[in-house]
This record gives C-alpha cells, sequence and structure tokens, in this order.
C-alpha cells in the first residue's frame, strides 16, 4: 500500500476540550506501523471553552483549535478547508470531546446538533468518493449526522448510541480493541474510551482501525 495517504481531523488537544491525546497519537502510530503516509487538519476556529485537565474546571481563556492541535502534529497541521479529497485516500477522526464541541456542537444540543462546514465537506466528499472513513470514541457521532443509514459503534448501548440510530445509523455493540466496519459504506469505527479501556486497547483498537480500512482501500 505504499503511496496512500490519510487525512487525519483533529479537535485540539486534550480529551476534555479537544482530540484524546493518546487516541490521536496512536492513530498516527498505527497508520506509521501499517506504511500509510499521513497529513493531520483542524479547523481555524477558537476552541468552545478551555478546561483545566487536572481538575476539570473551565479556564477563563481561550484557544484556537488549530494552534492547539499542532501540539500533537508537531507543528504539521494544516487548516481543514485546505484539504483536497482527491489527494487523501482516507479519512480517520481521532475521539475526545472536542469532536463534540468543536468539530460539531453535539455536546451542547443533542441529535439537533450541526456539523463544523469544513469538517461535514471533507466527510460528505470522502463518502461520495468511495474512500475510507475511519471514526474513534465519539466521533461516530458526527458520521451518524452526516451519512446517516451506516453502520458503526461507539461501543456499549446506552444515550450515544440511541442518538446515533435516531439518526439513522445502526449501533453495533463492541468491546475493548474491536472495530465495526461498515463495508457497503466503507466506515470503519471503534469505541476507545467511550468504554472503560487502557492505553494498551486503544492502540489495539487504532491498529485494527487502520488495518481494516486499508482492505477498503481501492
Amino acid at each position: 500500500m505504499i503511496g496512500k495517504t490519510v487525512a487525519v481531523v483533529l479537535a485540539g488537544c486534550g480529551h476534555r476540550d479537544g482530540s484524546e491525546i493518546q487516541e490521536a497519537v496512536l492513530t498516527l502510530w498505527a497508520l506509521s506501523k501499517n506504511g500509510l503516509e499521513f497529513e493531520c487538519f483542524a479547523p481555524n476556529i477558537s476552541q468552545f471553552h478551555v478546561v483545566n485537565h487536572l481538575t476539570g474546571d473551565e479556564m477563563a481563556e481561550s484557544r484556537n483549535v488549530l494552534v492547539e492541535s499542532a501540539r500533537i502534529a508537531r507543528g504539521q497541521v494544516r487548516d481543514i478547508d485546505e484539504l483536497d479529497v482527491d489527494r487523501y485516500d482516507g479519512i480517520i477522526l481521532p475521539g475526545g470531546l472536542g469532536a463534540v464541541k468543536n468539530l460539531s456542537d453535539y455536546a451542547f444540543h443533542g441529535v439537533n446538533f450541526t456539523v463544523n462546514e469544513g469538517v461535514s465537506r471533507a466527510i460528505k466528499s470522502m463518502a461520495d468518493a468511495g474512500k475510507p472513513i475511519g471514526a474513534l470514541c465519539i466521533s461516530p457521532m458526527i458520521i451518524a449526522k452526516l451519512l446517516g443509514n451506516v453502520i458503526l459503534t461507539m461501543g456499549a448501548a446506552g444515550r450515544t448510541a440511541e442518538d446515533a440510530v435516531s439518526l439513522g445509523a445502526a449501533h453495533q455493540v463492541t468491546g475493548n480493541g474491536e472495530v465495526t466496519v461498515d463495508r457497503k459504506n466503507k466506515i470503519v469505527t471503534t469505541p476507545c474510551y467511550m468504554l472503560n479501556a487502557t492505553v494498551g486497547q486503544i492502540g489495539e483498537g487504532a491498529d485494527c482501525l487502520v488495518k481494516a480500512m486499508l482492505s477498503l482501500m481501492r
């Protein structure tokens, strides 16, 4: 699969207000491990808020999603509006609450949420092009909103699974490190920290997700 490149969409830095760092880094590791190149993207917007990850308290400051995402990507990240779908063979969204606070506003509006315009364009364009889409943790909710009739997982049954179903998706219960593959729509999802997982299980899930996406690439 030499020459294949995947776009990775980040939502900031830190699981309470951005991308879940372990999920994001292990996704990049899994891509490299399986012989794929990657490029990172993020919206050039303000975060919804900033959270102290030590205490869980909101902080009286503002941060930019693109700038914070650069922490994970070692500075190698571009504005999501620059993402040219024709140049990539797939796209992955790591989890973390930034997916539902910055990439979308599901955390605040439930099933009536909206998705960032750049993220929406990228996901829909990938789907229209028949290229695989991967989503970890809570981020499959974005896929359910944008694409509707897909098969996905967020781990156990519960409120988020019920919301995904109400948006038209079929939800599969999965365990740590497992993936759900919707071969028709080329969607691959894994629960990660939607379950009580270890960092090793996060790595296993990311690796299995990347391998499944490889099998769906033309």
